[in-house]
């Protein structure tokens, strides 16, 4: 199971190209509504999520993924649930992914010290003890970066690749992606 995490103000496109890849590579995606079952995104859109932030079930979790955007970004860094949430799947081994502003909650948890890591230009200084790379997705271990909304294709292929390689490349090419 691959939870992405909504809270109003989040970035449209680093959401749905993750989300529409993972699920192209037969992943089991649910969209979580940490500020509400209805989220609006930092350009208006609205979103139904498929469930509700207490009903997230971290054992079954296999990958945690939060969107950037502002202010999404500050709204999932300051629900204390989100946090440990993140915490908790970081330190169990488990997958965890930030894009654009979103490594800062990942870096204000210490998650990022010793890791490669990139996020969008301004977000560095959150980056706690991160080793700082300017790359569309970057990946450290269990731990997956992206740069912003122009790197969430890209995103979206890591984040497949950390269960199946062969499947993100394929899912690549189907998308003509790379030609």
């Amino acid at each position: 199971m691959v939870y992405i995490f909504l809270a109003d103000g989040f970035e449209e496109t680093e959401m749905i190209a993750p989300w529409d890849i993972l699920i192209r590579g037969g992943m089991t995606v649910k969209t979580v509504g940490v500020t509400g079952e209805f989220v609006t995104g930092a350009h208006g859109m609205v979103i139904k999520s498929d469930i509700a932030l207490c009903d997230v079930d971290e054992k079954s979790g296999e990958m945690f993924i939060l969107p950037g955007g502002m202010p999404g970004t500050s709204n999932l860094d300051e629900n204390e649930r989100v946090r440990e949430i993140m915490l908790n799947a970081y330190n169990d081994g488990k997958f965890v992914g930030a894009i654009c502003a979103a490594p800062m909650v990942l870096g204000k948890l210490g998650i990022l010290k010793g890791k490669k890591a990139t996020s969008f230009p301004g977000f560095e200084e959150y980056l706690e003890g991160a080793e700082l790379v300017r790359e569309h997705a970057v990946r450290d271990g269990n731990v997956i970066t992206a740069i912003g909304a122009g790197g969430a294709m890209e995103f979206g292929f890591t984040l497949l690749a950390c269960f199946d390689k062969e499947k993100s490349n394929e899912v690549r090419r189907s998308m003509q992606y790379e030609l």
